[in-house]
């Protein structure tokens, strides 16, 4: 058996949904790529007796490695690392090395508030600079230290914001403790498939299949996902069952060789991109309101291919701002594919751009028709070439999936555009 794992994640503000955990899910990542099978993900509020009894239910099933997150701070709510002491039966000890470090932080911080006691702040602060005795300690990212105690099982003190938590994980990965935690670890291979336009049930249906047509389907740990309107397809695998994945994935190229657009992880808005290089892209949005120039602006570089964008929301702005002829939407309405093609056209003349897209729809919950119910969203794509893209669909769910969704459909229209495949969305 692969060594094994649990994450405690700490804090009353993550147990009550107040912040949401990107902790936990960043750490089983960084621990399948490992080979670590994770065990249990706990989540506890800031009390002691509650982060202690995590830690001894997963001692007790047995786990290599046990990583927590959270409670690393001066106050007196942060409380992992004596916790952990107490748990794994140490004393506390003041690492003077630490000290020294987690000082001169803090007056370098304290420069910017000349009105605050910065002999009192240092003094709050000296709490993180004690450590279980024996324990290894890891340098601050913020102002707080991590640790790793050694043991059966060995357990890393990771502090709460994933701005620290992840550079250190990656400083923690080097300690002997952990590595010997972990020594027990299997090689494993993963990729991703990614599909779109594929209902589950269909992916369902080719898997179904797969477990009597694939030889050693068995030996494929294989993980679905609907996202944005996507199929991800996780499969995990020892080296030496290559060829069954192998299979698989000619399997799913014979069956849906049209909705896969991924096989090696990367996303559409990657894929989107790269197209764009030496193009420039305006977007007019109605109902997304400005989420597909987000979509498109989030990678580094955007600025070298997007133009601009307009969020036209009423019909006076689609006049005022894009030029649309308001006889246009008052014969068809503003979700309509002429009123979505005016809007593509403003936005390329607006912008001087080579290549505009555009989004008019009823994402709900109200405004909707029997002709145009909650969910109808049109879409037109052009190039300054001539080409025009233009659909209309209807997509389930609330408000918030239909107005992400349409961002999702956008980003392949953009993608099968530019690629020459426009036709193929449906």
């Amino acid at each position: 058996m692969s060594a094994r794992a649990g994450i405690v994640v700490t804090g009353t503000e993550v147990l009550t949904g107040r912040v949401q955990d990107l902790n936990g899910p960043w750490l089983a990542d960084r621990l399948l790529e490992l080979g670590v099978e994770l065990a249990h993900i706990t989540i506890c509020g800031d009390r002691p007796e509650d982060i202690e009894a995590q830690l001894r239910f997963l001692a007790d099933e047995g786990v290599d490695l046990i990583i927590t997150s959270g409670g690393l701070g001066p106050t007196a709510d942060d409380m992992t690392v004596a916790t952990v002491a107490k748990f794994a039966g140490r004393e506390l000890v003041l690492d003077a090395r630490l000290e020294a470090m987690i000082n001169d932080i803090v007056t370098r911080l304290m420069a910017r508030f000349p009105n605050v006691d910065a002999d009192a702040v240092r003094a709050s602060n000296r709490k993180q600079a004690l450590i279980p005795e024996g324990a290894h300690p890891l340098d601050p990212v913020g102002t707080a230290p991590g640790v790793v105690v050694p043991g059966s099982p060995t357990i890393v003190v990771l502090p709460g914001p994933p701005r620290e938590l992840q550079p250190m994980w990656h400083t923690a990965l080097q300690d002997p403790a952990l590595q010997e935690a972990i020594a027990g670890r299997t090689t494993y291979r993963q990729e991703t498939v990614r599909m779109f336009g594929l209902p589950e049930s269909g992916l369902a249906d080719t898997l179904r299949d797969a477990e009597q047509t694939v030889a050693g389907f068995d030996r494929l740990e294989i993980t679905t996902c609907l996202r944005r309107g996507e199929l991800e397809i996780v499969t995990r695998y020892e080296p030496d069952a290559a060829d069954s994945y192998a299979a698989l994935l000619a399997l799913l190229r014979e069956r849906h060789g049209r909705e896969i657009f991924s096989e090696d992880g990367s996303l559409v808005d990657e894929q989107v991109a790269r197209l764009l290089t030496g193009r420039r892209i305006a977007t007019a949005e109605s109902c997304t309101g400005g989420l597909l120039s987000a979509r498109l602006t989030d990678l580094p570089g955007a600025s070298a291919y997007v133009a601009g964008g307009v969020v036209a929301y009423s019909n006076e702005a689609k006049a005022e701002l894009l030029g649309v002829d308001p006889d246009l939407i008052a014969t068809h309405g503003a979700v309509s594919e002429p009123v979505a093609e005016a809007m593509a056209d403003g936005a390329l003349r607006h912008f001087g751009a080579d290549t505009a897209i555009a989004i008019t729809g009823i994402a709900g919950p109200g405004g909707g028709s029997e002709q145009k119910p909650v969910g109808t969203v049109c879409f037109s794509l052009k190039l300054a070439d001539g080409i025009t893209v233009t659909r209309t669909m209807r997509l389930p769910g609330g408000r918030s999936d239909v107005r992400e969704r349409s961002t999702t459909v956008a980003m392949h229209l953009l993608r099968r555009a530019l690629t020459g495949d426009a036709a193929a969305i449906g």
